[in-house]
């Protein structure tokens, strides 16, 4: 015999997932990896957590099907890519002032000539 009132339902904990989940740990190693992190955590979902440990990221990605977890370590791969090219034609080209930049912008700017047809 239950202690339940007759009639009332048992709720599941909202915490308690009830689908197997799948998981899949991405380790990556980085000349800056707190920048790069920071870089992508824009992007960063409710499925992933992202750890930095001197010049390592780990990002664990938890998602309901083997489809999603593929597709989203796809996606955070490539963005790594993008954000380690980024820093290091950073590096390579050494960085610019925003004066620099304006004045590059309107050097092009003044050079150019548009027409109307």
């Amino acid at each position: 015999m239950s202690d339940d009132p007759k009639g009332s339902e048992t709720t599941a904990d909202p915490t308690e997932r009830s689908e197997p989940t799948r998981t899949a740990t991405v380790h990556t190693t980085h000349a800056d990896a707190g920048v790069v992190a920071a870089a992508l955590a824009p992007d960063d979902t409710e499925s992933m957590s992202v750890a930095v440990d001197g010049d390592t990221i780990e990002a664990r990605i938890e998602r309901p099907t083997t489809g999603g977890v593929r597709s989203t370590v796809d996606d955070y791969i490539v963005n790594l890519r993008v954000a380690d090219r980024v820093i290091e034609s950073t590096e390579t080209n050494g960085e610019t002032t925003n004066e620099e930049t304006t004045n590059a912008t309107n050097t092009n700017a003044n050079d150019t000539t548009y027409t109307n047809t």
